[in-house]
């Protein structure tokens, strides 16, 4: 009897990771990746070495950013861009 428990719980406990620590991460990865996609001209972004600066170009996989105080001009692979800072306009 207790053995048949096991079993069944086994599966059961596999699922639960899977949605606990699995799916998030997906889903983080996914907004990350559309976040990604809609970079442009003008958004202030954060680097994942904590570099701020506004973007001035975009192609494919690089971005070119414009960072005070000097206004130096720096380029970035996209996947190097953390977060967007620029406030959502609507």
């Amino acid at each position: 009897m207790g053995s048949s428990a096991q079993l069944f719980l086994l599966p059961v406990f596999l699922v639960l990771m899977y949605v606990v620590m699995i799916v998030p991460n997906q889903r983080k990865q996914k907004k990350w990746q559309e976040m990604l996609t809609k970079l442009k001209s003008g958004d202030r972004v954060t680097t994942n070495g904590g570099i701020r600066g506004t973007i001035t170009s975009v192609k494919d996989d690089v971005v070119q950013l414009r960072v005070p105080p000097d206004n130096i001009k720096l380029e970035f692979a996209k996947s190097a861009i953390a977060s967007v800072t620029t406030p959502d306009e609507g």
